[in-house]
């Protein structure tokens, strides 16, 4: 198949790859000259993944609008959560009517508290059955390395959730199926905010039961806010929940992790930021699903002590304690 990606950063040069190596040919597209350069003449994106010497021959890249989704039949959508609505205007009418548009993007965005696949549908003006969710356990560098690794495709149409799936199955590449589009949506989304958390145990040199912690609790926090906004808990249990958790929160590849380990160090917001190599969507993330659980009626302890962390400064010691009120409750 033809395969537009828009968005040539360090996630969606990665999965250009895969989907080459699946066979398909690979248009990327990205708004810097370099980095077109790059692939396209050099095979290279020295910018955003300088750790693949070469990419494969079946892709190439523009910064033609037009040019890039022309004749598509999988546009796969890899840009920062928070611009996604600004850079996607410009296609709207431009990509074809029969295409299926895939997001790589987790995050809520800021401004409506809306989800990636609202935000895409809505810029867009997509209908349901055309759009597909691809979230799990997928660290860009790990899977650049081709080394073996899962995903999950959904779509309200089964059908063209396995038509994504079938176009990134390589020999190290496997992804699964459901319809359950909000439940992978909010998995993506909720657990930047978890390895924020995680990451500022670690710098602060607390260990594993404290990471261990975070990670059950905020596994039950955003169980129930997925449960409220109508998706399947088995979601969470699976590869886009616990699958993506364990990786984004154990590993210093994570940009969440990396910025809460930072702030646990002692840098500021404001410090951390600078010294992160791309977006940490947790940190934009985390008051929207502090405003989402109070919009659900679900309590979300880790998200608002989170919140007050980036907000207000408070340290590791007090986010740790606000994780838990007074009284004796059962898990």
């Amino acid at each position: 198949m033809k395969i537009t990606v828009l968005g040539a950063g360090a996630w969606g040069t990665a999965f250009g790859q895969v989907l080459a190596d699946a066979g398909n040919d690979v248009m990327m597209w990205a708004i810097e000259p370099e980095i077109v350069e790059g692939i396209r003449d050099h095979r290279r994106n020295a910018v955003r993944l300088p750790s693949v010497e070469r990419l494969p021959e079946r892709m190439t890249a523009t910064g033609d609008r037009a040019e890039a989704v022309a004749g598509a039949d999988i546009v796969i959508v890899s840009i920062a959560a928070q611009a996604a609505r600004v850079a996607l205007e410009p296609f709207r009418g431009l990509i074809p009517e029969t295409a299926v548009v895939a997001s790589l993007m987790k995050g809520i965005e800021r401004t409506t508290g809306k989800r990636m696949d609202e935000v895409v549908r809505e810029t867009l003006d997509l209908p349901e059955a055309r759009f597909a969710a691809i979230s799990g356990p997928n660290l860009s560098k790990e899977v650049a390395a081709r080394n073996p690794s899962a995903t999950v495709v959904a779509c309200s149409d089964i059908m063209n959730a396995r038509l994504v799936a079938r176009a990134c199955t390589t020999h190290y590449f496997r992804p699964f199926v459901t319809t359950d589009v909000v439940g992978l949506e909010l998995c993506g989304s909720l657990k930047n905010v978890i390895a924020l958390a995680v990451g500022m145990a670690r710098g602060a040199g607390y260990g594993e039961n404290t990471a261990a912690m975070i990670e059950t609790r905020g596994l039950a926090e955003m169980t129930a806010i997925g449960v409220a906004a109508g998706a399947d808990a088995k979601t969470f249990c699976g590869l886009a929940g616990v699958g993506d958790l364990i990786a984004t929160c154990g590993s210093p590849l994570s940009r969440n992790y990396t910025f809460g380990s930072n702030l646990g160090k002692g840098m500021s917001v404001e410090e951390a930021t600078k010294v992160s190599n791309g977006v940490a969507e947790g940190v934009p993330t985390t008051d929207a699903v502090v405003a989402l659980g109070e919009r659900l009626g679900v309590p979300t302890p880790l998200a608002t002590a989170m919140s007050h962390v980036l907000g207000r400064g408070i340290g590791c010691g007090e986010m740790l304690g606000e994780l838990f009120g007074p009284d004796i409750t059962e898990e």
